[in-house]
């Protein structure tokens, strides 16, 4: 009886070990799931971007008795992210039109040239190291993405542009104790081939290019150090980027020159500083020099700077204003030029122009201007009315930066740039803008803007509306 006893007795033990073993795994699959869980995450956001403009001179000038324009243009984005124990996955699909572009029962014929819809961003991030720290981080993001350093004077997103910019590469980062070094490598083909790396940079169905070159580069290779202070930060880049060489073939009755693309590369390099400190508690200064070398796009050697520098003062608790100067080397319009001339006019790279030289858009960007380069004299003021609502105020000189053919006066024209921010909620903003020029014959000339009977008093102004909304926000 007592042996019994004894049995029943051990094996209650056991089967309470037993469950006490099964509650205890749960417990830790449920912690571990817990866990990853919480250093798991999804984001759902979208941008709704709706933009009226009315442009009479927007780019370049228009000649006399010209009508001034009107549409509207729309960007829609979806952007889904997640992040895990070691990694990251985002995409940002978007579709750009103008209103009216496609007839309303429209359903698969379209244009290259009028199809808006694309894989804006679409990469991943995996870290190198066991940590997700913000303090300390090694990892390679490889994929589609948007690479924008600094005031994104030389490398930025341009979001003025409704498409934006992004890029196909991959950039190994590093971030640790107030220093950040980025490694970029990109490498270009138009489609799967089955022998050979040539690369049609110049592609007409989409018209590849940046600045106003033309040209889309066929690889590129950059590096990127920063380093945070008490006072401010100061930055290195050094930005290599490849453009697939040509040679020239004329044929036929009249002459047609066409070119052709062949085996190697133009290397352009281009190197330098940019800082950002608070001399004062009230008084910041940015500014940034580069240099350029080595090659552009057509084989042409390449000496060539930029030299920027801002001041902003805070003058009381609503009020900041300050002047600045912008440099951009350019040739000699005196000069002839030859196919062993030297090129001093910097080009700015894939940063941000609407940013810095006007919100008319008359300089870097798609309508050429000459290769004379610019002078950019600038005040700028911003007034925070209230936390939902802003002003801000730019008066631009513009200038050459060399001479012109003909020794024509070198002031091209004046910029006065007015916008207003008003964010209706978290999600909704908007915002609307007006500009006007009173331009010189200097900008009209066929050294610059090459317009004949030129309206010198162009103007531009906007309205739009921005709903960026959280699909995973709690209410």
């Amino acid at each position: 009886m007592l042996t019994n006893k004894k049995h029943s007795f051990k094996k209650e033990v056991a089967s309470t070990a037993t469950k006490g073993y099964k509650i205890a795994l749960l417990a830790g699959v449920i912690t571990l799931f817990s866990v990853n869980t919480t250093k798991a995450q999804l984001t759902a956001t979208g941008q709704i971007r709706e933009r009226t403009e009315i442009r009479a001179g927007f780019g370049t000038l228009q000649k006399k008795g010209e009508k001034t324009a009107l549409f509207n243009s729309q960007r829609a984005r979806l952007n889904l992210g997640y992040s895990g124990y070691r990694f990251k996955v985002f995409t940002a699909l978007q579709d750009v039109r103008v209103w009216g572009q496609d007839a309303s029962s429209i359903n698969r014929t379209t244009t290259e040239v009028n199809n808006g819809v694309l894989l804006h961003e679409a990469w991943g991030e995996i870290s190198l190291i066991d940590t997700l720290s913000t303090i300390q981080n090694m990892s390679v993001k490889i994929g589609r993405q948007q690479i924008s350093y600094d005031d994104q004077k030389v490398l930025g997103g341009l979001d003025w542009l409704q498409q934006g910019r992004r890029h196909d590469a991959i950039v190994f980062k590093y971030a640790n104790k107030g220093w950040i070094a980025d490694v970029g490598v990109a490498f270009n083909q138009n489609k799967e081939l089955s022998s050979g790396t040539i690369y049609n940079g110049t592609n007409p169905a989409y018209g590849a290019g940046t600045n106003g070159i033309g040209t889309m580069y066929k690889s590129f290779q950059y590096l990127y150090v920063d380093k945070k202070f008490s006072f401010g930060d100061i930055s290195f880049l050094f930005f290599k980027d490849d453009f697939n060489k040509y040679t020239t073939v004329t044929s036929g009755t009249p002459a047609v020159v066409t070119k052709v693309n062949t085996e190697g590369v133009w290397s352009r390099n281009t190197a330098g500083f940019f800082f950002n400190t608070f001399l004062t508690r009230k008084l910041n200064l940015t500014g940034s020099i580069y240099h350029q070398g080595g090659k552009d796009k057509d084989g042409r050697s390449i000496n060539a700077n930029l030299a920027s520098v801002t001041a902003t003062y805070q003058m009381g608790r609503k009020w900041f204003v300050g002047p600045g100067i912008d440099y951009l080397s350019g040739n000699d319009g005196t000069k002839a030029v030859t196919a062993t001339s030297k090129s001093n006019r910097f080009d700015p790279l894939y940063g941000t122009p609407h940013k810095f030289w006007g919100y008319m858009d008359y300089f870097y960007v798609a309508s050429g201007f000459g290769s004379q380069g610019l002078l950019n004299y600038f005040l700028k003021a911003k007034y925070n009315a209230k936390d939902n609502l802003s002003f801000t105020f730019d008066l631009h000189g513009f200038e050459s930066a060399n001479t012109l053919a003909g020794n024509l006066n070198k002031y091209l024209g004046t910029e006065l740039d007015i916008t207003v921010k008003y964010g209706l909620t978290k999600m909704i903003n908007i915002e609307a803008g007006y500009s006007y020029m009173q331009a010189t014959n200097t900008m009209a000339s066929a050294s610059v803007k090459n317009v004949a009977n030129a309206d010198l008093t162009p103007h531009f102004g906007y309205i739009m509306l921005n709903i960026t909304p959280n699909f995973l926000a709690k209410k």
